[in-house]
């Protein structure tokens, strides 16, 4: 009997020698990833979200944006005339959880950061068909009236800062200041004016 036909007859060893290939499969494409700049460090710029641009992106999560629209230009030329430079891996070091997605009932919003102005995103967040009449996009006019909870954004930052984001102290310690009076739909313009801005001019 060949030594092929052995494996095949011997169902432990056959999983066992499958496991090793995928394993070493899969360390030979993950491993070098670690040590490459481009993958572990933030393109030149990038700041982690502030306090408020934070909230926004709580709630973008919370009302199930992403589950519509992804926010990963990907380098294909029909991508990049319509978004603009594609997604690169630094710009997404301080972003926790990746939202990049595959989903895109709406546009890519990776680079909708400075398209519009903040009183478009507003228009648009109340009632969609304002600006884009033929939207199937939901409105969320309770952002407007919502008050912004600023009771958990110091530990938040914290925790972040913990997992390597560079916040000082004194944005910490100031964090609850700059949400007071700002509601619901302050912070998700403030993160949706941020998104890809750090490589927007390339």
């Amino acid at each position: 009997m060949s030594i092929q036909e052995n494996v095949e007859k011997n169902i432990g060893l056959l999983i066992m020698l499958v496991i090793v290939v995928i394993s070493v499969g899969g360390l030979v494409q993950i491993l070098p990833l670690f040590f490459q700049t481009s993958t572990t460090l933030p393109v030149e710029g990038l700041k982690p979200y502030s306090a408020l641009q934070l909230a926004g992106r709580d709630i973008y999560i919370r009302e199930g944006c992403v589950s519509c629209h992804s926010q990963m230009v990907r380098p294909f030329r029909a991508e990049t005339e319509r978004y603009g430079h594609y997604s690169t891996a630094g710009e997404f070091i301080y972003d926790r959880p990746f939202l990049w997605g595959s989903k895109r009932t709406g546009p890519d919003l990776h680079r909708v950061g400075g398209r519009y102005s903040d009183d478009w995103h507003i228009a648009h967040l109340i009632n969609p068909r304002d600006v884009v009449p033929e939207s199937i996009m939901p409105g969320y006019p309770w952002l407007a009236d919502n008050d912004l909870d600023s009771s958990e954004i110091r530990q938040r930052m914290e925790g972040l800062r913990y997992l390597g984001h560079p916040y000082t102290d004194n944005e910490i310690n100031h964090a609850e200041e700059t949400l007071d009076g700002k509601t619901e739909m302050d912070a998700v313009v403030a993160y949706l004016q941020s998104l890809g801005t750090a490589l927007k001019d390339i």
